[in-house]
């Protein structure tokens, strides 16, 4: 079957877009051509791809099978035609990166400006995911994550502050009202602002003191998706609902305005800071090259 890769192409842009509009801004295509295309396609493999709607367009089963097979392959294609882009005088193409909410906020901040100031042929799209990604079936160059989420058959590079805290904080009215805790077992008689993952799973806090570790499940009135839903708790937290748990830097600027007090400072944990990691069995992008090279040679990258 004669099947044109300009089609295939096509049809995983406006599948992974979610719609011919985007597909084609995300692409640099036009939406009419993009919808000319996939048509041909299913055209010739006589069978329907997407469903459309005046609102949402959809791969189908067929389509979502196909979708998971070509999305690797054409990334390796994608990878192999980026071999050229090394032998110009400066990479260009677009770097998609898959990345936590923490850190598009804590750590991208502080590197992407100047890399995209040192490499202006190249355009950076970032993905805000929670959950640990098969980068390449997502259709990105690489991800961001922490080491304990990171599959031994990728390649890891550190990337933003080594070493993070986890802190606690909540308005000075609130614990004036409810108490200020003590110990971590303290925070089951207070309201706990939650969070879980968009798998579903609930966090627990943890903390650690001279060797000595606690394990805390929090109750509370509030329950948010971890990531998306972080800047409610914390604004929860200042208007008095309860107590917050997040990163320490996401807290910081709260603590020094006043508008949140920390709680339980001597037992907040440490732990490792995140990775840039992708795939080793692949050739690496020029752009992504660029990335990593920009990551290591970058103080805010490390």
């Amino acid at each position: 079957m004669n099947v044109e890769l300009g089609d295939l192409s096509a049809f995983v842009a406006v599948a992974r877009a979610g719609g011919f509009r985007e597909g084609a801004r995300l692409s640099g295509s036009s939406a009419s051509g993009l919808s000319d295309a996939v048509r041909r396609l299913e055209a010739q493999l006589g069978v329907r791809l997407l469903n459309r709607t005046t609102r949402s367009v959809v791969p189908t089963e067929a389509g979502r099978g196909l979708l998971e097979r070509l999305m690797p392959a054409l990334s390796e294609m994608e990878a192999a035609l980026d071999v050229v882009n090394g032998f110009r005088e400066r990479p260009a193409g677009t770097l998609r990166l898959n990345v936590p909410v923490s850190a598009a906020r804590l750590v991208l901040p502080q590197i992407v400006p100047a890399f995209l100031e040192a490499y202006p042929d190249i355009q950076l799209e970032v993905i805000t995911e929670e959950s640990f990604v098969d980068v390449i079936a997502a259709g990105c160059d690489a991800g961001i994550r922490y080491d304990e989420r990171l599959s031994p058959d990728m390649i890891a590079v550190p990337i933003g502050p080594r070493i993070q805290r986890f802190a606690l904080g909540a308005s000075a009215a609130y614990l004036d009202r409810r108490g200020r805790p003590d110990h971590p077992r303290d925070l089951l008689a207070h309201a706990c602002l939650r969070s879980r993952f968009s798998s579903g799973v609930e966090t627990v806090w943890e903390f650690e003191r001279e060797g000595e570790t606690v394990v805390v499940e929090p109750a509370g009135p509030l329950l948010v998706t971890a990531g998306g839903g972080s800047d409610l708790a914390v604004n929860a937290a200042i208007a008095g609902t309860g107590i917050v748990a997040l990163f320490e830097d996401w807290l910081r600027p709260y603590f020094d305005s006043g508008a949140l007090e920390p709680v339980l400072e001597p037992w907040w944990p440490s732990f490792s800071g995140p990775f840039l990691y992708y795939p080793g069995r692949r050739l690496v992008p020029a752009p992504l090259r660029a990335f990593i090279d920009f990551v290591k040679s970058s103080p805010a990258g490390r």
